[in-house]
């Protein structure tokens, strides 16, 4: 299903779009700005079935035409601009997709709504092609701009629309939503959680995701037994992550949350809060050996790692350089 009351967290954003709608008030221009897999996808589609839905609620109904067209992705007038070119979106997709298009009436709906996800990725001219549209739009028209970096749009295209940032979402809810709606076991659900941030979508991937679980088991295999590996066995181990498809910065956090826990058990004595419970006797074990300040090297050395990474400095001296600090202060 797809409504308002489906979304979880978001209240504010909620309350926004749902009240533009009930006043009748709604912008021909909106930004939705938040991290990659975050919802704002679905937040989008939810705002366009209702604005289009016969029933004219504030919610979807989920039954008339528009709404059935809108849930399996053919409602004519909810159009998703799309890029053929993976890292732009170029002036002739704006002049194709919308400028081209925007001046021919709704097809069957009272509006026409164009959905753009990754609008970060405008060029320069893009942006401004689509400013002369933004400036003049017809009574009909609704643009949603989906972006994980609202700094990317001109100041000309931010003052003409409603910007909506999308907030972290509270781990209790990620968590009761993970374990209620997706009937995730507790243990796997916290695990998720710590390494979602606040981000639902990709607590829901990391939860359905088995090479996820694959490669936590073979980073915590790596950190229960980095103290007695051979530089080798560290480089192998390197190559190995290289293998994976997967964020590195998931594979740092996965790094990251087992020395938070060993810290924590070493302060507190308490294996209650730990995220990686199960493994109580390695993280005694590490906690019982290292010292506050060994620790917290490694939780530096790994924020150093991933701005390296960013920076785009060599994977393997990286690594390597991560886990020689590692193993030394383990």
């Amino acid at each position: 299903m797809a409504a308002f009351k489906d979304i979880v967290g978001q209240e504010q954003l909620k309350e926004h779009l749902q009240t533009a709608i009930r006043m009748n008030k709604v912008s021909h221009a909106y930004i939705i700005n938040g991290e990659r897999s975050c919802g704002k996808e679905f937040i989008a589609q939810i705002f366009a079935m209702a604005l289009q839905c016969e029933q004219g609620g504030e919610e979807p109904c989920q039954e008339c035409h528009s709404c059935k067209q809108a849930l399996s992705r053919n409602q004519p007038d909810i159009i998703r601009v799309t890029h053929e070119k993976p890292n732009t979106i170029g002036v002739e997709d704006i002049r194709s997709q919308i400028n081209g298009d925007i001046a021919i009436k709704p097809y069957s709906s009272p509006r026409k709504i164009y959905i753009m996800n990754e609008a970060e990725k405008m060029t320069a001219q893009a942006q401004n092609a689509l400013l002369k549209t933004l400036e003049e739009p017809p009574e009909y028209a609704v643009i949603l701009l989906l972006t994980t970096n609202v700094d990317a749009l001109l100041p000309t295209i931010l003052s003409r629309c409603v910007v909506l940032n999308m907030k972290p979402v509270a781990d209790e809810k990620v968590k009761q939503f993970l374990m209620e709606e997706l009937e995730i076991p507790d243990y796997k659900a916290k695990v998720c959680v710590a390494f979602a941030r606040g981000n639902i979508g990709k607590a829901k991937m990391l939860a359905a995701s088995e090479e996820f679980d694959n490669i936590r088991e073979e980073a915590i295999t790596l950190l229960k037994y980095i103290d007695e590996m051979e530089i080798s066995e560290i480089t192998a181990a390197i190559k190995k992550i290289l293998e994976y498809k997967i964020d590195v910065n998931d594979y740092l956090d996965i790094l990251s949350v087992w020395y938070r826990d060993v810290l924590l058990f070493k302060a507190t004595n308490d294996a209650n809060h730990l995220i990686f419970k199960e493994e109580i006797q390695y993280i005694r074990k590490a906690a019982n050996k290292s010292a506050y300040e060994g620790i917290e090297k490694i939780i530096d050395a790994m924020e150093k790692a991933k701005n390296r990474l960013n920076a785009n400095v060599n994977f393997d001296l990286t690594m390597e350089l991560l886990l020689l600090t590692i193993k030394e202060n383990s």
